[in-house]
């Protein structure tokens, strides 16, 4: 019989896929784990327990259908988490629903635009006061913030220009056009830059352009002029004249017959009601970019410098709004954008950015994309960015890529970020990344499953080659997240006294149990959020017995009022489970052998409460009273003996029986091995 000692000196690969387990030759198996649920990796190494959430409010019925999360940052003071279901915008600030918005009795903002089919893919960005959302079947919305938290509206953006495109090309020569109205030539007042031509018949102004009068429907067609010249129409000034701008300069200003020039008519706005509106948005170096319209899913637009809701290409000067579609052989409908080092573009087929050097703008001259992998993106989930690294959704959802741009080979790389975890990402439906606030946490990228319902929690510190992947459930399941400046708000599916509700709910790290409230000095504390639902009571550092809410009032009464703080919630069980022990043996691994643990000793930080493979750890030393105290958190190791069982695997599984503080550092255990 073999003895030997395993030690596990951190957690920092989080819960690996099962399908590693023979891979004992990885790094990653000595500070990996077989179950990481309910806890958070903190870069160091050690495994906590999970921050639990408290309860914020509720939401009404509709977010059955669709609900979304949009944070919005108005100041250093003023930031805001915005609640979208189906026609309505809820308002929470500093975790607090925002009521009677503009003084109308409602909690909530009317956005009749914003369906429960538009919500579930929608994409937004935002500039000072304003948000403005699109989807291809929806205009371009703006979300305003007024003089107040309460003051806010919601309307239609108004384009001073729109870009357009020959979807029914038609074109009618000179001598053709408009035959109810005597013409014969068009008189150029200059040969470039914007001109006005003039219709003439007989040396008078000839009325030919009467058609649209009340719609320029002429505007942003083209006159093509023989041999020399193609002029964009920019404004009709009359019957009689247009003004043009000469993308093709004219020969001369001498008059053009009416054999020698024709209307190319056609061209439409790229976004409307019946060609569909951009899918994607973002603001980068003074434009506002749109980009995969229904009808030109592969184009990305540029706003002018500084005049994001015009797009006119004016005189192709370095300032006038650009435009490009991506030339591959595949088809790449744009779905994302990311404003970085450079103008990030993602679509269905692959990755894409706009190179620049470090002071050249983009202009109409230089602006190209150019493709770099081809991974895809998932649509409906929006990139984050980490570290300088931009993260996003594989289309099938089964991957978790990282788009960085590389100085060595001055290109974009892309790699799986999930390879070891790719298990714990069922369905993903949203993705949300809280930037790390101190040294005792790394950056937090959390997806939802819109399967089941958890959450794949990454906590990551590239410097360090932190990535540690970790599972969150709760007593119903998560259905969207999002992160407001450092709190970290989800959306609770939960089913309280037979009935499906909608809760917004805030992680917060001094509470241990799931939609909780929380106080100070009390004996008691209303929870009809959670009537007919049995909830745990942490009452000055002591946990009591569960109990059921009972029905209205919905009072719970501590068993001894509270004089410093409460909390009243639903427990949720933190499990690690370490990797099957296979230490490397110069005779060999001891993989078939039976084994036994038979000492453990845990390296553990301000923990509480914990038990191993089904035996608790004390806490307490016994004597008059001890139950009347808080437990004292403990910082040291813990030595456990006499574990029963032998098995193949030789696993410690680490848990607890009460919410309280857990934090395990390490591990240490020696284990005997035979037939």
């Amino acid at each position: 019989m073999s003895r030997i000692i395993q030690i596990q000196n951190d957690f920092t690969s989080g819960e690996l896929d099962p399908k590693l387990r023979a891979r004992t030759d990885i790094a990653q198996y000595k500070s990996g784990l077989t179950t990481a649920k309910n806890i958070s990796i903190q870069p160091q190494g050690g495994a906590k327990r999970r921050d639990g959430t408290r309860f914020v409010s509720a939401l009404d019925a509709g977010a059955a259908d669709a609900v979304r999360m949009v944070a919005f940052e108005f100041s250093i003071t003023d930031s805001y988490m915005l609640v979208f279901t189906p026609g309505k915008m809820y308002v929470f600030k500093n975790q607090a629903l925002v009521t009677n918005i503009n003084g109308s009795g409602n909690d909530f903002l009317a956005v009749a635009a914003l369906t429960s089919s538009i919500i579930p893919t929608m994409n937004w960005v935002q500039s000072a006061d304003t948000v403005i959302v699109v989807h291809e079947d929806l205009a371009p919305l703006k979300i305003v913030r007024g003089a107040t938290d309460s003051s806010w509206t919601a309307s239609t953006i108004t384009f001073s220009f729109v870009p357009k495109y020959a979807y029914t090309l038609a074109v009618t020569a000179g001598s053709s056009f408009n035959t109810g109205v005597p013409h014969d030539h068009l008189e150029p007042s200059g040969t470039s830059g914007n001109i006005t031509l003039t219709a003439k018949h007989s040396g008078s102004d000839a009325n030919i352009f009467t058609a649209g009068a009340a719609a320029d429907v002429y505007v942003g067609q083209y006159i093509n002029v023989t041999p020399f010249g193609r002029l964009r129409i920019v404004r009709k000034v009359s019957d009689a004249k247009l003004e043009c701008f000469a993308e093709v300069p004219l020969f001369d200003t001498s008059d053009i017959d009416d054999a020698d020039w024709e209307l190319e008519e056609g061209y439409e706005n790229v976004w409307s009601s019946s060609r569909g509106y951009p899918r994607s948005v973002t603001f980068h170096e003074g434009r506002l970019y749109f980009g995969g319209t229904k009808s030109r899913p592969s184009t990305i637009f540029g706003s002018r410098v500084s005049d994001f809701f015009n797009f006119d290409p004016g005189e192709a000067l370095d300032d006038a709004a650009v435009e490009a579609t991506l030339d591959t052989g595949t088809f790449n409908a744009v779905v994302d954008m990311y404003s970085g080092r450079h103008l990030q573009v993602f679509t269905t087929g692959g990755e894409f950015y706009v190179p620049q050097s470090l002071d050249d703008p983009i202009t109409p001259s230089n602006l190209i994309v150019k493709a770099q992998t081809a991974f895809g993106i998932k649509a409906g989930i929006r990139v984050q960015n980490v570290d300088g690294s931009t993260l996003f959704i594989q289309r099938q959802g089964k991957a978790l890529q990282e788009f960085v741009f590389s100085d060595s080979v001055q290109a974009y790389t892309s790699s799986k970020i999930s390879l070891l975890s790719s298990h714990l990402l069922k369905t993903p439906g949203e993705m949300a990344v809280r930037v790390a606030t101190s040294t005792d946490e790394g950056d937090r990228l959390m997806i939802v499953n819109d399967d089941d319902g958890s959450i794949a929690c990454y906590t990551l510190l590239r410097s360090q080659n932190v990535i540690a992947p970790t599972e969150w459930t709760t007593d119903g399941t998560f259905i969207n997240i999002g992160v407001d400046v450092d709190d970290i708000y989800v959306i609770a599916k939960r089913t309280v006294n037979s009935v499906t509700v909608y809760y917004v709910e805030v992680f917060d790290a001094d509470v241990f149990l799931d939609c909780a409230k929380t106080g100070t000095a009390a004996a008691s504390v209303t929870m009809p959020h959670l009537e007919a639902e049995q909830v745990q009571i942490i009452r000055d550092g002591i946990v009591e017995p569960a109990q059921t809410v009972a029905a209205s009032p919905s009072t719970v009464t501590f068993a001894v009022a509270a004089t410093a703080s409460f909390q009243v919630g639903l427990n949720f069980t933190p499990t690690i489970k370490t990797l099957p022990c296979e230490p490397n043996l110069s005779s060999g691994s001891l993989r078939g052998f039976k084994k036994r643990i038979f000492e453990i000793n845990a390296e553990l930080f301000e923990t509480q409460a914990m038990s191993i493979n089904a035996k608790e750890i004390a806490f307490r030393n016994f004597g008059a009273g001890i139950l009347d105290d808080d437990v004292k958190e403990y910082t040291g190791i813990k030595t456990l003996n006499g574990v029963l069982g032998y098995g193949y695997d030789g696993q410690l599984t680490i848990t607890q029986s009460v919410p309280l503080k857990m934090t395990v550092l390490g591990v240490e255990y020696k284990v005997s091995a035979g037939q």
